[in-house]
């Protein structure tokens, strides 16, 4: 490594620090926003099972009738089910009212953009307004909170939801590879900022690296005497956990591959194992948090829905209305939440999608208003001009 890259490196680190020192954190509080990028087809998992129009829209990929067999979705009530991939990992904790679901939620995004779309959700401005990408509403959040909060942000890039004048820490925990700069690189970076403004920043950057890493050694360790390892976005959600646990309170993870336009299969096939995927992660997570999962919110958000109806290709295409998760140890869950209609043609937004009838400002504003006492200017300053609307679930 030349001194150009150590210091490029160096660069870098900073952008995974806060200035001061780390501290345990602050408040009891914790939040994890969990964002499937791609647009996961939210009709097919958590599906109007009741509704004779879901089987007749979706004839080649629809999740068989609860009761019909071992594949077959799963009752939430008398007109939602759950698809049988969540079974062991969801639906358990649905069951414990630690899980709740918010149909027709999103944006009034209508461009059906991952790119655009995920921008309007991640930035939380008035989207008939000028857009500031400089930002994104959790580091919004995180300025109103302020010291209230430690945030973090689960990813190998600082995602524009984290964009602003506060720096974030940022650090991807899906591998288990050693750091790319070794002791001596970082000391020899450490002496060349040593005199700058820098120098804390730095230091602290290598110091979280180094934690981390630790961290995971151990486990891993653990593993290759034994232990059963975790795989996939599992084993993430528990180093993500642990990190929430004892340091951060305030977090941010995503999880891509939800674009599924040919072929994404009906109760078993790709969309069925991505979905495994992600429920065994957040029981995981939920179980690695231990007590404090009692003072834990985790809310899993996507850009936009899918079309209702399947295309030619057995998959479907980019819609407009999703379905949010809640997850909790002291939510009030087990239920559908927030404002809901009957699913049929006449009912579905431009004969294509569901509708948006919880628009993603208002269902967020409103549980940050439940779970920070946040009101007025302060809610403002997070959602300028949405009106928070609290759903009941916090």
């Amino acid at each position: 490594m030349n001194r150009r890259e150590l210091l490029l490196s160096a660069a870098a680190f900073t952008s995974v620090v806060r200035a001061g020192r780390l501290y345990a954190a602050p408040v009891q509080r914790r939040l994890l926003i969990v964002f499937m990028r791609g647009a996961y087809d939210a009709a097919n998992v958590v599906l109007p099972a009741a509704n004779e129009f879901y089987y007749r829209a979706r004839p080649n990929i629809a999740v068989p009738r609860p009761g019909t067999g071992d594949n077959a979705a799963l009752l939430l009530d008398e007109d939602w089910a759950i698809h049988p991939a969540l079974k062991d990992s969801i639906l358990p904790l649905y069951a414990k009212k630690q899980a709740a679901f918010v149909p027709f939620a999103g944006t009034d995004d209508t461009s059906r953009s991952h790119f655009e779309t995920q921008d309007s959700i991640e930035l939380g401005q008035d989207i008939n307004g000028s857009r500031d990408f400089r930002s994104g509403f959790m580091s919004r959040l995180a300025s109103v909170l302020q010291d209230r909060v430690w945030p973090i942000s689960f990813t190998s890039q600082l995602p524009l939801i984290f964009r602003g004048p506060a720096v974030i820490p940022n650090m991807s925990l899906n591998t288990g590879a050693k750091p790319g700069i070794d002791s001596r690189q970082a000391a020899l970076i450490a002496s060349m900022y040593s005199q700058t403004d820098l120098a804390p920043a730095v230091s602290e950057g290598f110091q979280v690296e180094d934690e981390v890493y630790k961290s995971i050694a151990v486990e891993m360790q653990q593993a290759s005497r034994g232990a059963t390892s975790a795989k996939g976005f599992e084993l993430e959600a528990r180093r993500i956990a642990r990190l929430m646990r004892e340091k951060y309170n305030l977090g941010f993870v995503d999880v891509g591959g939800w674009d599924t336009h040919v072929n994404q299969g009906g109760a078993s096939g790709y969309l069925a194992n991505r979905l495994s995927e992600l429920g065994k992660g957040l029981a995981g997570f939920a179980d690695e948090m231990g007590p404090d999962w009692k003072n834990t919110v985790v809310v899993a958000i996507s850009e936009f829905g899918r079309t209702f109806r399947e295309n030619g290709n057995r998959g479907t295409d980019h819609g407009h209305g999703s379905v949010y998760w809640v997850l909790g140890g002291n939510i009030r869950g087990g239920r559908l939440a927030g404002d809901q209609v009957r699913v049929v043609e006449e009912t579905l937004f431009q004969n294509r999608d569901f509708a948006v009838l919880n628009e993603y400002r208002a269902v967020l504003g409103g549980l940050f208003a439940q779970l920070y006492g946040l009101e007025g200017d302060s809610l403002d300053k997070v959602f300028p001009g949405a009106k928070p609307k609290d759903i009941g679930i916090v």
